[in-house]
């Protein structure tokens, strides 16, 4: 009875009719209320179940995966944007070999994930990177330099750039390159604040024949007295305006003679070049080279040229570029002396004597520019 029945049960499993002769219990075969015959019951697909759980199972590992690696490049990105962020002008995408080691280890440590599947990521090789951990780990050799130039900067009101920096720490006795210099400046965010004016403009059109461009943006001489550059700044005070002409020598951005005046004439323009050209040695008769102003353009300039055999040279129209070697003299000038000072009851006779002159005046104040 007991196997009749289990047949009964494995039949109705896979939808087989009873055949005769089996006994059939009462509750076997049920029938509808109408008549009907009794439905046939689902079978669950055990397999199909257990796929589709796999696959289910599969493809949220795909996405934690997926969401994983997004973090990690997030992090990344995050770590280069702070890495270079303090610096002008600095590329999230060209890190140095020591700042990539500085994001691996941060995003390493961040994530719980080994170093050495981040290296790839950062365009940095295994070896580069444990050559860069131990260096890390030795002493910094800039830390006494560092808290040097920190010093001179701040004590500028942070107005000097890396080259003036520089020339304190060698006026001090202290041997370092100017490069050296440089690079931890920009590292440390330790950059001059620029303030622009609108700079004074001399031209008064085409009085007469401009002389061709020699120079080219090219601001070098292989010796002193070869090149020289000109150019008219204004400085604009409480008291009223004060303008300053210099020349300035390309051989070693050095200013060769400078006069300073309440008024941008001819005489201010004239007078710089009579005492520039007064310290001319014999067969010295550089090349002079000016913007397209109106002083550089009267009869008297023309006539002072001529008596010392100075060649004169001049930009394009209005392309300041031309003369960038001017322009920078004046912009660094203003950066370290001028912005960002109040001169509120200075006189003009003061600014002139005490102030612009004395800066120019002073030896170390007359850097290189260039």
């Amino acid at each position: 009875m007991e196997a009749s029945v289990v047949r009964n049960w494995k039949r109705q499993l896979l939808r087989e009719p009873v055949s005769e002769g089996d006994p059939v219990r009462p509750d076997d075969l049920r029938e509808e209320d109408d008549g009907a015959a009794r439905p046939d019951h689902d079978v669950p697909d055990l397999e199909g179940l257990v796929a589709e759980r796999d696959r289910v199972r599969a493809e949220v590992e795909r996405l934690r995966r997926e969401k994983r690696e997004a973090e990690i490049e997030l992090s990344i990105l995050k770590g280069a944007l702070e890495l270079v962020g303090k610096e002008r002008g600095a590329d999230p995408d060209n890190l140095t070999n020591r700042e990539k080691t500085i994001l691996v280890k941060a995003v390493s440590a961040g994530h719980g994930i080994p170093a050495g599947r981040l290296l790839a990521r950062v365009g940095l090789a295994r070896s580069t990177y444990y050559h860069q951990l131990n260096a890390m780990n030795r002493p910094d050799r800039d830390e006494g330099l560092l808290a040097l130039v920190r010093d001179v900067f701040e004590n500028s009101l942070r107005r000097y750039g890396y080259r003036r920096v520089w020339l304190e720490l060698r006026n001090a006795g202290i041997v370092v390159s100017a490069k050296r210099v440089m690079r931890l400046m920009t590292r440390h965010g330790l950059v001059p604040l620029l303030k622009r004016a609108r700079r004074y403009s001399s031209y008064k059109g085409e009085l007469t024949k401009a002389p061709d461009n020699l120079v080219n943006r090219v601001f070098h001489a292989e010796e002193p007295n070869r090149l020289w550059v000109t150019d008219l700044t204004e400085f604009s005070i409480p008291a009223g305006k004060v303008y300053l002409s210099p020349v300035v020598d390309c051989y070693d951005g050095m200013p060769v003679a400078w006069t300073i005046g309440t008024s941008p004439n001819a005489e201010l323009a004239n007078r710089m070049l009579r005492d520039a050209c007064s310290t001319l040695g014999d067969g010295e008769h550089p090349v002079i080279h000016s913007d397209r102003g109106c002083h550089y353009r009267w009869p008297g300039w023309i006539s002072i040229c001529r008596e010392n055999g100075l060649t004169r040279s001049m930009s394009a129209k209005g392309c300041s570029p031309d003369n960038a070697a001017a322009e920078g003299f004046f912009g660094h000038l203003k950066q370290e002396f001028f912005h960002g000072r109040s001169f509120t009851g200075v006189t003009i006779e003061g600014f002139v004597e005490r102030g612009c002159g004395h800066f120019l005046g002073d030896n170390h104040a007359a850097i290189p520019w260039l």
